[in-house]
């Protein structure tokens, strides 16, 4: 510990004794850096709870049988910085960030001000027995003529991720109304692609034993009408067909899909992006809206185009945010609207709260 500190102060005399010119130009470096991470906020949290409470499953197959399904308990550990100016409906209620909050106006293409923002933010979690990983990270620059913003968005929940830049040319209409057009680049997986096709027979069933067959399952027949079957390991795992077909094939197919999902590269999509944000706060009544519409998609020929699973045609990607808030009664009676929703390559996914408040005073 002592030759730690002995080295540190070492360090600083030497940084203190360097030319002017080193030290100019290092103090300029440590000023842009605090500018750029002034007034963001870096946290890390630990959550949990109880999930879903257990379940008795009861079996008379062999006689009264009961067995208790458990759900462990629900937890996230998130960790990130956030540089993101709180627009006027915002209220930062709790004096921490503890990793849960849930901002809707994150989503918006423009913020409250100008210039640079950014968040990123990553969590691990588990939910009612879901092993989950999310992130979201987003640098985004606002100016009066343009807007350039990157964005990663990984939802395990939603089962979603990709990586999406854009640069848009913006057109404002007063002070509470712009508009924006111009191109997204988004690099995913192959979505719309289905590994299960290649073992649908022509009647449109599944040839589902025999695609478990090739990924190491087998069958034995005990010559008595009986049937038993086996994973790769040799572990039994269904003593009849029922199970078999109800419970194990359920996750095979489930497994091999995510298997050769995974095998796959990640494919680059352009498109063009047109868009709009319009933002009025006063104490009594707010609303802020943004949308993104991306109506054509260039198609480049490849093999995990989506233009292929979607019949060589063009389709419409578009995302979307609402905030309202109405005192009727100021500090009294109060309704409020907040929601946001999301459909790219046929997947979507949206959170969305409303509710009233009244106040007795």
């Amino acid at each position: 510990m002592r030759k730690s500190i002995y080295i540190l102060i070492a360090i600083l005399v030497a940084s203190c004794a360097a030319p002017k010119k080193c030290c100019s130009q290092d103090n300029n470096f440590k000023k842009e850096l605090k500018k750029v991470f002034k007034f963001s906020t870096f946290y890390g949290a630990v959550n949990g709870g109880n999930s879903i409470s257990d379940v008795d499953v009861f079996s008379v197959t062999n006689g009264l049988q009961t067995n208790t399904v458990k759900t462990p308990f629900d937890y996230s550990v998130t960790f990130g910085v956030r540089k993101i100016a709180r627009l006027g409906y915002e209220n930062r209620a709790n004096t921490f960030y503890n990793g849960t909050e849930n901002s809707f106006s994150d989503a918006a293409t423009i913020g409250k001000i100008k210039g640079f923002e950014f968040l990123f933010e990553g969590e691990l979690a588990r939910q009612q027995g879901m092993e989950l990983i999310n992130q979201q990270h987003f640098l985004r620059y606002v100016h009066d003529k343009f807007i350039i913003k990157t964005e990663y968005v990984m939802d395990g929940f939603a089962d979603i991720e990709y990586f999406e830049a854009s640069q848009r040319y913006r057109y404002k209409i007063g002070k509470k109304l712009s508009f924006n057009i111009g191109a997204v680049q988004r690099f995913a997986e192959p979505y719309g692609y289905d590994p299960l096709e290649e073992w649908l027979l022509s009647n449109g069933n599944l040839h589902y034993t025999q695609l478990a067959l090739q990924e190491g399952y087998t069958v034995q027949f005990d010559g008595n009408g009986g049937t038993e079957y086996y994973n790769p390991s040799g572990g039994l795992v269904a003593e009849n067909t029922q199970i078999w077909e109800g419970v194990v094939i359920p996750q095979v197919l489930s497994d091999y899909v995510e298997k050769e999902r995974n095998k796959l590269d990640q494919t680059l999509q352009h498109s063009i992006v047109i868009g709009f944000d319009y933002y009025h706060y006063t104490k009594d009544f707010w609303l802020h809206s943004w949308g993104n519409l991306m109506p054509y998609h260039y198609d480049d020929g490849g093999e995990f185009s989506y233009h292929k699973f979607n019949n060589n045609e063009q389709w419409l990607d578009y995302s979307g945010g609402l905030i309202f808030g109405y005192y009727i009664i100021p500090k009294k009676l109060g309704l409020f609207i907040e929601g946001k929703y999301n459909k790219y390559w046929n997947r979507n996914w949206h959170d969305f709260s409303l509710g009233f408040n009244y106040v007795i005073r």
